[in-house]
């Protein structure tokens, strides 16, 4: 199943001018174990999808709102010249092709 039919929301954001947080939420339990259990969504292949380092990569589910933040380390600075998404809104794009 690809990540974009088991989540209902897939977002990114700022946290902060150095790292990015993705939002993936699930409408139920089956869905969100399925996620939180699949190998795609470690951080040593979130790493690999987004060239970084895996120690820059946290993956923390939470099972009271059958959710998944991801955290990482952004490559420049928001706002630094050549960064090309100050806000962080359009990071999720590599795991829209994710299978779990």
């Amino acid at each position: 199943m690809k990540l974009t039919d088991a989540a209902t929301v897939i977002r990114s954001k700022n946290a902060g001018p150095l790292q990015i947080t993705i939002d993936l939420m699930f409408e139920d339990e089956a869905r969100f174990d399925l996620a939180r259990q699949s190998p795609s969504l470690s951080p040593s292949n979130l790493a690999a999808l987004y060239g970084l380092q895996q120690d820059s990569v946290q993956v923390l589910p939470f099972p009271q709102a059958l959710a998944i933040k991801l955290v990482f380390d952004r490559k420049t600075i928001a706002g630094d010249p050549g960064d090309r998404d100050v806000y962080g809104t359009q990071q999720h794009g590599p795991l829209l092709g994710v299978e779990l």
